[in-house]
């Protein structure tokens, strides 16, 4: 969404909270930044600066609202929708790999050195990688400290942060509170939620924007889960995490305007990658309104979209498990594959120390399944072929599927391999790699679902009607499969 400052001046005076997380509006008078649905007096517009994270302004004197709290927004949707280099470092930084492995580490993933990447984001974002990263580390920290009782020295490693000092003056100046001072001023309902939470859990919101098809998305995820990595009882889905520094397993809600969210870390660190997966997994940080927009002035969707407004287009936690998943699914039904699934993750996945809601394992990793002897895979010598050739190209580092990869390197290593066609990679690209613009022409759901508009199915013709929907045609084939 292309908008000029202009536009955003008029988003913060009708006080729009479609456009939160789109930009941060800061306040030179106060010095204070906002999002731009804010409840306070609407600024004159001279006193107006734009930026386009919280880093920036942070980066420019200004600290957060204490009323609005612009921390606690969905993220920006631009980071779903760009594929370009910002994009993939964006993704990156929001899973924790500067906390884990620095601006170098970053630059190394995505191919470039650290000072072209440094001077990159500085330019279209006005802040650096660290900058970023450190205004994540503080919005991380925030939550925690608003929605457990965690200690403070747990909060800050958590967080990211390598040490108290540097935890507690960051705290202090992004939102001119000290960490005692944010936990007293805590809501009642959020203290009560703290005091009826299980051993050893962090309850936490994850906030999205309206509106929201949460039965859909739910229920797709649902219909595809794992028995002992992943269950769904109808309303709340549970599924095991394999983090960088442990396992964890988390359980997700719908509730109105936030998913409610009950995670438990083997490691603290892990929190903010849980949150990320998370809310990548669910598509949270989308803009339903420019989505529904697009497609439900379309005849063809336009009753699916009115059915079904906010349907998303679900991620996954696990880029390498997806991919596996997706290969397992080849050619058969979605129980067949989810059985096949299952048997592996009891076979090779790393058990819990106990089961719990019926999670028992975490799917096993690429490596592991690469080693194992091919007559333990079911399934034809074909299949099965393609199957280890992609763990263990995954395991060679030959085959990337994170969320900084390149998406069109990614579906082309993919292809390359024996076995794995286009409708493989795309899937994986859409899913693994939160592609907004992906169609599958050739697939069966497809066919199905423009047959029962009265349309030639055919791949040949899908494809076709199908670019009158980019760049959301991930969700249209969304529509489509569900009828």
């Amino acid at each position: 969404m292309e908008i000029d400052d202009e536009q955003r001046y008029r988003a913060v005076s009708s006080r729009d909270n479609r456009f939160d997380g789109w930009f941060i509006v800061a306040v030179t008078s106060t010095h204070i930044y906002c999002r731009p649905s804010c409840p306070a007096m609407t600024p004159k517009r001279e006193n107006c600066r734009f930026f386009t994270t919280a880093a920036a302004a942070q980066q420019n004197g200004f600290r957060a609202c204490k009323r609005c709290r612009p921390d606690a927004t969905p993220g920006s949707p631009e980071w779903n929708t760009r594929a370009d280099l910002i994009g993939r470092a964006m993704r990156l930084i929001c899973d924790g790999v500067i906390d884990r492995e620095g601006v170098g580490g970053l630059a190394g993933r995505l191919g470039y050195s650290e000072r072209h990447l440094t001077r990159t984001v500085t330019a279209e974002l006005g802040a650096g990688p660290l900058a970023i990263a450190r205004a994540q580390r503080a919005h991380t920290a925030r939550l925690l400290i608003e929605t457990t009782d965690m200690a403070f020295t747990e909060v800050a490693f958590a967080a990211g942060f390598s040490s108290i000092r540097q935890f507690n003056d960051t705290i202090v100046e992004v939102f001119a509170s000290t960490p005692t001072e944010l936990r007293r001023r805590r809501t009642a309902a959020t203290t009560a939620g703290a005091a009826t939470t299980p051993s050893g859990a962090i309850r936490l919101r994850l906030p999205y924007r309206q509106p929201l098809d949460a039965v859909g998305l739910f229920e797709f995820l649902g219909l595809r889960a794992i028995p002992g990595v992943e269950s769904w009882d109808g309303r709340t889905y549970r599924r095991v995490l394999d983090l960088p520094h442990g396992l964890a397993r988390v359980a997700l809600t719908p509730d109105d305007g936030f998913i409610a969210t009950e995670l438990f870390v083997s490691d603290v660190r892990d929190v903010a990658a849980a949150v990320a997966r998370c809310r990548r997994l669910l598509d949270l940080d989308a803009d339903p309104n420019v989505i529904d927009g697009q497609l439900g002035a379309d005849p063809l969707l336009a009753a699916s979209v009115a059915a079904a407004p906010g349907r998303r287009s679900p991620g996954h936690v696990d880029g390498n498990e997806l991919a596996v998943r997706a290969v397992l699914g080849q050619q058969i039904s979605v129980v067949g594959a989810r059985t096949l699934a299952a048997r592996l993750a009891a076979r090779l996945g790393t058990p819990l120390p106990e089961p719990v809601d019926g999670l028992t394992h975490a799917f096993p990793r690429a490596e592991v399944l690469a080693a194992m002897a091919p007559e333990h895979l079911a399934m034809p010598r074909s299949r099965r072929r393609a199957l280890l050739g992609l763990c263990q190209a995954i395991a060679d580092g030959k085959v990337v599927i994170d969320p900084g990869a390149d998406r069109g390197e990614m579906e082309a290593s993919l292809t390359g391999l024996p076995g794995i066609g286009p409708w493989t990679a795309q899937y994986v690209a859409m899913r693994a790699l939160g592609d907004p613009d992906v169609f599958m022409p050739s697939d069966l759901g497809v066919r199905h679902g423009l047959e029962r508009l009265g349309l030639d199915g055919s791949p040949r013709n899908a494809a076709l009607i199908a670019q009158r929907w980019s760049p959301w045609r991930s969700y249209a084939l969304h529509h489509l499969w569900a009828g």
